[in-house]
């Protein structure tokens, strides 16, 4: 099929540390995609390696049927616009964000000098001071910006509003959601905000341990997920034969998460409690702990 960026069996070891053990992964255009997981879980390596700038230890990425590592054509269609670090990269840290911005446009094929122009403009964006003045939402800001302007098929934000005040936060989702609609391209993003991100992703991949937990449409996913709680042999009665997530006891009581299949409901009675969750309350169950 076109318009697919697919990855088969991936394998990634960075020396004897294996972060992600044979993962398969297809992602279709226009879509956004909200990618999920605790620190160390493999979200940057893998948005690295989709992207092209990293080596496979083994498997294959392509996109539309072409391998994506060392092709130019392919990779012209994909961006991943990386956090901003000048305290570890010193070679960006003098430049001003005009400059940066020019340097990313070198390297993107289709890339919209007006709309940066326009972001720099909404985001309050200096683009004559220099990316080491910044501070980390100001950072987090340049990376959206080029993110966006690059116009690219595929784009990969990794923690886009980290260090992003609430109102600039939401100003981005809704630049992102009209840039979507106007365009189609389709988005891959990570972050740990996952209650104010929930309502712009289409689909959620949950990745825990290097391997994907699930992929699916999120609004089929939250139609699915319920905690189930009450007296623990009544609860334990209700789930025999499914598969639960987090169970936690006390006393008596018993909390459980559970995905239904399609169509499956579940009805609360005198004994038991059955309650919808949210994008980050499913997370939590089926990845363990809190997010950071």
């Amino acid at each position: 099929m076109g318009n697919e960026l697919v990855c088969k069996n991936l394998y990634k070891s960075y020396k004897k540390t294996e972060v992600l053990k044979g993962l398969d992964l297809q992602l279709e255009k226009g879509k956004i995609y909200g990618l999920i997981g605790r620190n160390g879980a493999g979200k940057t390596t893998l948005l690295s390696l989709m992207a092209g700038q990293n080596p496979v230890t083994s498997g294959e990425i392509t996109l539309d049927g072409q391998k994506v590592w060392e092709n130019q054509e392919m990779m012209d269609r994909i961006c991943f616009s990386r956090e901003l670090n000048p305290t570890t990269n010193f070679s960006i840290s003098e430049l001003k964000v005009k400059e940066y911005l020019k340097m990313a446009s070198i390297y993107m094929p289709n890339w919209d000098k007006e709309f940066a122009e326009e972001l720099l403009k909404t985001f309050e964006l200096d683009a004559n001071k220099k990316l080491n003045k910044l501070s980390k939402g100001m950072l987090s800001m340049v990376t959206i910006t080029v993110a966006l302007a690059s116009k690219a098929e595929f784009t990969f934000m990794d923690e886009p509003v980290a260090g992003v005040d609430v109102v600039m936060r939401e100003q981005f989702y809704r630049i992102l959601l009209d840039e979507f609609a106007e365009s189609g391209r389709t988005f891959v993003i990570s972050t740990h905000i996952i209650e104010e991100a929930a309502d712009v992703f289409e689909e959620v991949i949950m990745l825990d341990k290097g391997k994907i937990l699930l992929k699916e449409n999120a609004v089929e996913l939250l139609d699915r997920a319920r905690h189930v709680s009450g007296v623990a042999e009544a609860v334990d009665k209700v789930m025999e034969g499914r598969e639960t997530y987090r169970p936690e006891k006390l006393g008596r009581s018993k909390g459980v998460t559970v995905l239904l299949k399609q169509g499956e409901t579940l009805e609360s009675d005198t004994e038991i409690s059955v309650q919808p969750m949210s994008l980050q309350q499913v997370f939590v169950a089926m990845c363990g702990k809190e997010v950071s």
